[in-house]
């Protein structure tokens, strides 16, 4: 088995919001990826005293726990769960209702002798690939299915976040993680895999560098610390800059042969 991971602020002056974590068993026989993007807040709405690093670290790490620990648990349930825990541990001194107290975009896989199971929810992206080398992008397509129109303020994007006709993120109520993308594969049909932020995803899904095949190509050969480098190569290019993103964003990659 091999694994190999990278992470990068989009500005080295703000902390880094994603977050990142593989646990393997010594056993070899199993593992646990989880890869989360926090959502980034406007300075002056914000609804939490900690901020979206400290709420990725607590929910990043219950995922990791209870999906290496509660097999038995599907992973929407562990992440309802992991939702649920992190909310109780900051509800007394923050506004959870506020529509941006913390958040995150969610990545989780987990895999045994017998099954790689999946969950996406919101815009990070996860990459399957079939011993034939097919690779399937698994993604939560509710943000982009949205005009962009109905993007184009603040306080319209706000008004479609977490709620019905709109986009679902991990932040306070646990039954966002029911409208996560879920899914599982049987392990033999799968060779490699990779989860992705979109700040690392945008070499394919904003710059068009090449597909997702291409991209796991660049992951299996050059590793996750390079197509990050990438991605920054083509965003300080002035003529590819695209108009509608920020020049930097924290990216995060990492990349699995089972």
């Amino acid at each position: 088995m091999r694994i190999d991971l990278a992470t990068a602020p989009g500005d080295p002056e703000h902390p880094n919001e994603d977050w990142l974590s593989a646990s393997v068993p010594a056993s070899g026989e199993g593992g646990v990826l989880v890869a989360l993007d926090g959502v980034t807040p406007p300075p002056d709405e914000v609804g939490c005293t900690h901020g979206v690093p400290w709420f990725t670290a607590r929910l990043g790490g219950r995922l990791t726990e209870l999906s290496g620990s509660r097999r038995d648990m599907p992973l929407d349930r562990i992440l309802a769960e992991a939702i649920r825990s992190t909310a109780n541990a900051h509800r007394d001194t923050c506004d959870l209702s506020h529509v941006r107290t913390p958040q995150a975009t969610v990545v989780v896989v987990r895999w045994d002798e017998e099954r790689v199971e999946h969950l996406v929810l919101s815009d990070s992206v996860l990459l399957l690939q079939s011993p034939e080398g097919e690779v399937t992008a698994v993604v939560d397509d509710r943000l982009d299915r949205l005009p962009r129109e109905a993007l184009r303020t603040r306080a319209s994007a706000d008004a479609l976040r977490n709620t019905e006709g709109g986009f679902w993120t991990a932040a306070a109520d646990p039954s966002a993680a029911g409208r996560a993308v879920t899914g599982s594969t049987p392990r033999s049909r799968v060779r490699a895999l990779a989860a992705l932020t979109d700040g690392a995803s945008r070499w394919t899904d904003t710059f068009g560098e090449g597909d997702w095949a291409e991209c796991l190509a660049v992951l299996r050969k050059e590793g996750a610390e390079a197509l990050i480098g990438r991605v920054r190569a083509l965003e300080s290019d002035p003529e590819r800059r695209p108009p509608r993103h920020k020049r930097h964003d924290d990216a995060t990659a990492v990349y699995a042969e089972l």
